[in-house]
C-alpha cells in the first residue's frame, strides 16, 4: 500500500493549518504538569505531605504574645482534605517551642443560628510548651529574629528542625538554630505536635464572630 498516508508520525511544528496541534510544544508544556502530579501522588503514597490526617474545610487563627523556638525549619508542602483535594501550605516546624498568651479561634457558620466561635486560650502565666511542633499555615505575621538562618536550602536536606521536618527535593526551604517571634499571628489548616502542654487552658464557645485577631 505504497499510496497510503503515513500515520505513524504525528504532525510536526510545521503543520499549522487546519487546527492541527503543535505536538512537540504540547509535550513540552504537559510533561512538567504530569511530573508535578506524579510527584504529589508519590508523596501522598509515602506519607511525606504536611498533615498526617485529612484536614477540615475550615482554617483557624492562632496568636501569641511571643514564641521562642529551638530548631526551626520552614518549607512548602500540601495538605489533603477528606475529598482528597490538595491544599498548598507553608509548614513551620520547631523542635522545642514556648508560647506566651496563646489564643486559638475558629468560626463556624450554621444554618439559622449563624456564626459560632470556639476560642481556646492558654499560657497567660506559664508558657505553653510544645515539642516537635508542626503548623501548616497560609499566613504568618509578627516580628521575628533568627539565629544562624539558612535561606534557600533544598527542602529535602533540612536538619535543624524536628527529625521529620523535610519537604520534597528541589523545593525552597529555610532553617535556623533558633527563632523568636513577637506578636505572632497566623492562619492555619492544621497543627501537629509530639507533646503539647497547655498551662491554664480555657475553652469557650459563643455566638457571633470572635477571633484571636
Amino acid at each position: 500500500m505504497a499510496n497510503s498516508p503515513n500515520v505513524s508520525e504525528p504532525p510536526g511544528d510545521e503543520d499549522r493549518g487546519g487546527g492541527r496541534v503543535r505536538w512537540r510544544r504540547f509535550a513540552v508544556l504537559t510533561v512538567p504538569a504530569v511530573a508535578v502530579t506524579a510527584g504529589l501522588g508519590i508523596a501522598l503514597a509515602q506519607g511525606v505531605l504536611a498533615a498526617s490526617f485529612a484536614v477540615s474545610g475550615q482554617q483557624f487563627k492562632v496568636s501569641a504574645k511571643s514564641l521562642e523556638g529551638e530548631g526551626f525549619a520552614q518549607y512548602g508542602s500540601v495538605d489533603v482534605n477528606a475529598r482528597q483535594e490538595l491544599i498548598p501550605v507553608a509548614v513551620t516546624a520547631i523542635r522545642e517551642a514556648k508560647l506566651n498568651s496563646l489564643c486559638q479561634s475558629v468560626v463556624t457558620t450554621l444554618p439559622v443560628i449563624g456564626d459560632i466561635s470556639l476560642n481556646l486560650t492558654a499560657g497567660q502565666k506559664t508558657p505553653v510548651e510544645a515539642s516537635n511542633l508542626f503548623v501548616d499555615a497560609t499566613q504568618l505575621a509578627g516580628d521575628a529574629v533568627f539565629s544562624n538562618i539558612e535561606i534557600g536550602r533544598d527542602a529535602s536536606t533540612l536538619d535543624k528542625g524536628p527529625a521529620d521536618a523535610q519537604g520534597m527535593q528541589d523545593l525552597f526551604a529555610q532553617q535556623a538554630d533558633s527563632v523568636t517571634i513577637s506578636n505572632l499571628q497566623q492562619t492555619a489548616w492544621a497543627t501537629n505536635a509530639g507533646t503539647f502542654k497547655l498551662s491554664g487552658l480555657s475553652m469557650n464557645i459563643s455566638k457571633g464572630k470572635k477571633e484571636c485577631f
